[in-house]
């Protein structure tokens, strides 16, 4: 049995063991949505006529009371980790006092349960023992409409949870729908709202949208409804901002954006998707003309800047910020990536993030020339490595350098990376050659112009301070 199946029983057997205790219990929500849509469901959740208390005493399952004032409680299956179901009575709720929650729930019917959901989509029922769809609200001709509409009263609706002003979005997207009229209008009407939302909850709604093959779809329907004005004000500033890009001669730098964020592929990380998208959201705030060209000089540091802010706005973790930021600070360093020296090169192919850059750097060629060269240069170079290793082992470290006699303090790093750099290049093969070039720079205050150890007597280059620098 695949885990899918496994999933798909468990529910099952929660539906089973309600009934059987004389309780009404159904399928609901999301789980019943996807199974009409020919998906398999990642969750599944189960309403139920029984109490929560009740729900736990008749189970025979690990439970765990994530909201019992509300009626909701979750159980684990008995035998195989991270499968669950949400179980929740039959509720309507009462004033939304928070944008967020109802002040309390009353327990009710399937009619009324169904009635104080977001979507006519997310408001069906089914019973897993015949198939039969239960719905109240309409979602079964909408779903056959390919619309997404809010139940009963659109703004009602957005009222009591802001984030459903992006989870239409997401919806709306990932499952090909047009926006109903009154719920289309509702959102951009309230878009600013969303700001009351928090930015944890925020964030995890991007997420959802961003690592999904729908991704560009969410982001130009983000942007047509207000939302991505009101959370990330930048980037709608890309809108109009033409470039000429040979793919795409007609399109403005949004456009590119959204081109870039579908060619990552079907399921990029979070970070990756991010990072595509506001890439160059520098590029508005640095645009200068000079005879008669348009140019972005330093955009990508800018956007970087830009992109940390955005980062520490929705509060992403410290990992994922500066992941997002080295991405967009370096996403055109590749560009020329067969001018590189060997060791700026190989410095660069051997971060840890390297494979996301690549990725980046790919989509944003199809996007801009279509043309490749570079990223697979890059490739090539991983894969056979032709002047060596990408990151070996530095061959001197501080230690040896004090060991050499030299006064620990800031020239340290300075002629480390000097004989680092020399290493990636190959112009210094090993520890002896290495030790011996300092030893020919503390003795002459020159660095040698040829580095191996048979010819440090030869051309020199500038002399240079006791601290590493030349003078």
């Amino acid at each position: 049995m695949t885990e899918a199946e496994a999933r798909r029983e468990f529910a099952a057997e929660v539906v089973r063991r309600l009934r059987r205790a004389g309780h009404e219990a159904l399928w609901a929500g999301g789980c019943v949505r996807d199974i009409i849509l020919g998906g398999e469901p990642a969750d599944y959740d189960v309403a139920t006529d029984a109490r929560p208390e009740a729900v736990m005493e008749m189970l025979p399952f690990p439970s765990i009371p994530v909201g019992i004032a509300f009626g909701v409680v979750r159980v684990r299956h008995p035998r195989i980790r991270g499968i669950e179901v949400e179980i929740a009575t039959f509720r309507s709720d009462e004033a939304y006092v928070d944008g967020r929650r109802p002040k309390g729930v009353i327990f009710s019917t399937p009619e009324l349960d169904a009635a104080r959901r977001d979507f006519t989509i997310n408001g069906l029922f089914m019973d897993p023992e015949t198939g039969r769809v239960i719905d109240h609200v309409g979602g079964l001709a909408d779903l056959r409409g390919g619309l997404l509409r809010a139940i009963g009263d659109p703004a009602e609706r957005f009222r009591e949870d802001k984030l459903r002003l992006l989870r239409a979005v997401r919806f709306a997207a990932r499952f090909d729908l047009h926006v109903e009229p009154a719920t289309l209008a509702a959102i951009r009407s309230m878009a600013s709202e969303v700001l009351t939302v928090s930015p944890e909850r925020i964030a995890q709604e991007l997420r959802k949208m961003l690592v999904h093959p729908s991704r560009d779809r969410a982001m130009d329907l983000a942007l047509d409804v207000g939302l991505i004005g009101v959370i990330f004000p930048p980037l709608a500033e890309m809108r109009g901002l033409f470039q000429g890009k040979p793919v795409q001669p007609e399109g403005d730098l949004w456009d590119h954006a959204m081109l870039v964020l579908r060619l990552l592929g079907p399921r990029p990380s979070f970070p990756l998707a991010f990072a595509a998208f506001v890439h160059d959201v520098g590029k508005p705030s640095t645009r200068s003309r000079h005879h008669g060209r348009t140019s972005f000089h330093s955009h990508d540091l800018a956007g970087a800047k830009i992109a940390e802010r955005f980062c520490r706005l929705l509060r992403l973790s410290n990992a994922e910020r500066e992941r997002i930021t080295w991405l967009v600070a370096y996403h055109q360093y590749l560009g020329e990536a067969k001018k590189l020296r060997e060791s700026k090169l190989k410095r660069i192919l051997a971060e840890p993030g390297i494979d996301e850059l690549l990725a980046l750097h790919r989509a944003d060629a199809l996007a801009s020339t279509g043309i490749t060269e570079q990223v697979d240069y890059c490739v090539y170079y991983l894969e056979h490595q032709p002047s060596g290793p990408i990151n070996p082992a530095p061959l001197l470290t501080g230690h040896d350098l004090a060991r050499l006699g030299l006064e620990p303090g800031p020239g340290f790093k300075s002629i480390l990376d000097t004989v680092r750099e020399a290493q990636l290049e190959g112009r210094v093969q090993n520890k002896r050659e290495a030790t011996e070039w300092v030893e020919h720079f503390r003795a002459t205050g020159r660095w040698p112009a040829v580095w191996h150890a048979d010819a440090l007597d030869d051309a020199v280059s500038p002399p240079v301070d006791g601290a590493g620098r030349q003078s």
